[in-house]
């Protein structure tokens, strides 16, 4: 099995803020969707798409996967993906995070590369950012009875797992304004991503 290759985007959630399903937004009259593709692809071979609504991605040439347990999250969405992937480490994103940086994604698979562990996450000050780092398929049945003990924080679980921590020294080196981090939860916040989005 390849160590690395695989990633998975998780297009999920209510949105509720947002005020419509994020994983539809458009910019410049291209789906989101399909430029956060369309750079994970540059880097990795294989693309997942985890989404509550598969019927919306058809014609897509990535594999489409949706909970197999419901309702439980973004971790529930990783279990999903990590059941699917075919590499050993797949990096994990969120539909709602545009601002990728290649060369950040290729420091923490460089840095973990000659290490076992479970997960390799960002320490964003002492706040964790779960849904933009690495994560192993030997932690299916971690998450598995996290989730069948009725607990769904992924940072509950990351703490308990052998989890590599890139510090806040080391990533602001990639991402001085920490943009890589940025969702776009709020109308607001997209009308700021078009400020200074270039295609």
């Amino acid at each position: 099995m390849k160590k690395f290759g695989t990633a998975i985007i998780l297009a999920g959630g209510k949105s509720s803020r947002m005020g419509f399903d994020k994983q539809f937004l458009k910019i410049n009259e291209k789906r989101l969707m399909n430029l956060v593709i369309k750079k994970l692809e540059e880097e990795f071979d294989e693309v997942i798409i985890v989404t509550n609504k598969p019927e919306e991605y058809s014609g897509f040439s990535q594999k489409i996967r949706t909970d197999i347990f419901k309702e439980m999250g973004p971790l529930g969405g990783i279990h999903s993906g990590l059941m699917e992937a075919s590499s050993e480490y797949s990096f994990v994103i969120a539909c709602d995070m545009p601002n990728i940086n290649m060369e950040y994604i290729r420091y923490m698979r460089e840095i973990i590369n000659d290490k076992e562990i479970d997960a390799c996450v960002t320490l964003n000050k002492n706040n964790i950012e779960p849904l933009h780092g690495f994560y192993s398929k030997g932690i299916i049945k971690d998450i598995e009875k996290h989730l069948l003990s009725n607990r769904r924080s992924i940072n509950s679980l990351i703490t308990k797992l052998n989890t590599h921590y890139v510090r806040e020294s080391e990533f602001i080196k990639f991402s001085s304004n920490k943009e890589i981090f940025k969702n776009l939860n709020t109308k607001e916040d997209l009308e700021d991503f078009l400020l200074y989005y270039n295609e």
